[in-house]
Formats: C-alpha cells, structure tokens, sequence
C-alpha cells in the first residue's frame, strides 16, 4: 500500500455535497456509510472515501493522527 494514500486522506477536500470543503478525514460515519450505500463515486475520490469510511468503522482513526499534526511526510 502506498502510504500517500493515508497523507491525501488529511489534505484532500470533498469536492462536493453537504460535506463540500470538509477534509476527507473529518467526513463523518453517518455520511460515509450514506455515500456507501449509495455506492461510491468512481475514480480517485472513490477509492480515498472507501478507505476514510473502512479506517473509521473499525476504530483506526488514531493512525491518521501523526498525519494531522504533520508529524510524519511521505
């Protein structure tokens, strides 16, 4: 796994929707497990909002910490 992938989902912004501007880590569950059901959208963002809701259903949260204090660079 490329390690990136945990670094964009810190910086990157949800490019639209009720969460539009939010980073991809703050998006909450509830809306996560919405877009989930609703099926995700294809490409880039789909993959980084399938990894944010499955970091997030299994209680991983504190692996992004490091990355939100900028304490780690890849």
């Amino acid at each position: 796994m490329d390690p990136k992938i945990l670094v964009d989902l810190v910086k990157v912004k949800m490019p639209f929707g009720k969460y539009k501007d939010y980073l991809l880590c703050n998006l909450p569950v509830s809306y996560l497990e919405w877009m989930h059901s609703k099926g995700w959208p294809a490409g880039k963002l789909g993959q980084q909002l399938a990894t944010i809701y499955e970091i997030k259903i299994n209680g991983l949260d504190y692996i992004l910490k490091p990355l939100k204090e900028g304490k780690f660079n890849v």
